[in-house]
């Protein structure tokens, strides 16, 4: 990518080396380690909260830690962070626009940078859920290791597969913005099953996926960003990570109805709308019938 002239985000904050607090929990207080083991492994894969699931199988609501001391800058000299944050900067000015356009005003998230756990507004984050979103905090969460297993286990590595992590997780908040993700939680609360939750679920991520598309298109139409070949690092790090593919790769067996992010197929289709079309306007997918 070619980001060299271009500015980094103010909005990273580094928590990399620090503890995560005694104020870090699973909210486990009511389950055994067994428990504990099997939402991370279930979280790794759906990128749900740990904290998430133990709270929605206790019938509770996820618990909100006590946030920790703000975080310093990262240092000038880190590579990996200086990239991050430049590829944040670059969805802050997209985003800006997109939402000028239709009279609408961007707030930018933050960046988080850790290293294996760390408090949010939403629970404990771990590294082995993934990037992932908070809207309780509208923060971002990495833990930068990720890269180097999307590269070695994966087989997904590229800089604009690693900007297009950034990016998904942005689509997320872009979501809370307009009050997509209220909606669709809403929506899920009020759902007859499980496997009906999962659907909005797959919709809402779906979304997030064309969402970077969006920004893909936009941020190489301003600023030519996007060096040739890069589109097809996203294409592959969207099959890689869909769910029958880690279904197959974890179980050796695929059930849709347990999906919460859509099969490789349907995440490669809604990034590509995204790239090719530059308009948030068609990355509904909860308008149509068959994603």
């Amino acid at each position: 990518m070619r980001l060299d002239d271009e500015r980094e985000s103010d909005n990273v904050e580094d928590r990399r080396g620090e503890s995560p607090g005694a104020g870090f929990n699973l909210g486990a207080g009511h389950f055994g380690l067994g428990g504990i083991v099997l939402a991370l492994v279930v979280s790794y894969f759906t990128g749900i909260n740990p904290s998430t699931l133990l709270s929605l199988v206790s019938g509770g609501s996820p618990q909100i830690a006590s946030q920790p001391a703000p975080a310093h800058k990262p240092p000038a000299n880190d590579e990996m962070a200086t990239f991050v944050s430049k590829v944040l900067a670059d969805t802050e000015d997209t985003w800006q626009v997109i939402f000028r356009e239709t009279n609408h005003t961007y707030r930018d998230p933050k960046l988080v940078l850790f290293t294996g756990a760390t408090q949010t507004a939403c629970g404990a984050g771990q590294a082995a859920m993934g990037p992932f979103y908070c809207p309780l905090d509208e923060k971002v969460y990495i833990d930068l290791a990720f890269y180097q297993e999307l590269k070695d286990r994966f087989q997904a590595p590229g800089e604009f597969a690693e900007a297009y992590v950034i990016a998904h997780e942005v689509g997320h908040h872009v979501q809370k913005l307009l009050g997509i993700s209220d909606k669709v939680h809403s929506a899920q609360e009020r759902a007859g099953s499980q496997a009906q939750a999962n659907a909005l679920s797959v919709r809402l991520e779906l979304q997030a996926d064309c969402f970077a598309g969006v920004w893909g298109n936009r941020a190489d139409s301003m600023k030519h960003i996007i060096e040739p070949g890069e589109i097809d690092q996203a294409l592959k790090a969207a099959t890689a990570i869909g769910d029958d593919h880690l279904q197959q790769q974890a179980q050796g067996t695929i059930r849709p109805e347990t999906f919460t992010h859509g099969s490789s197929a349907q995440r490669v289709l809604w990034f590509k709308r995204g790239m090719e079309t530059g308009q948030p306007s068609q990355c509904n997918t909860f308008s149509v019938q068959r994603l």
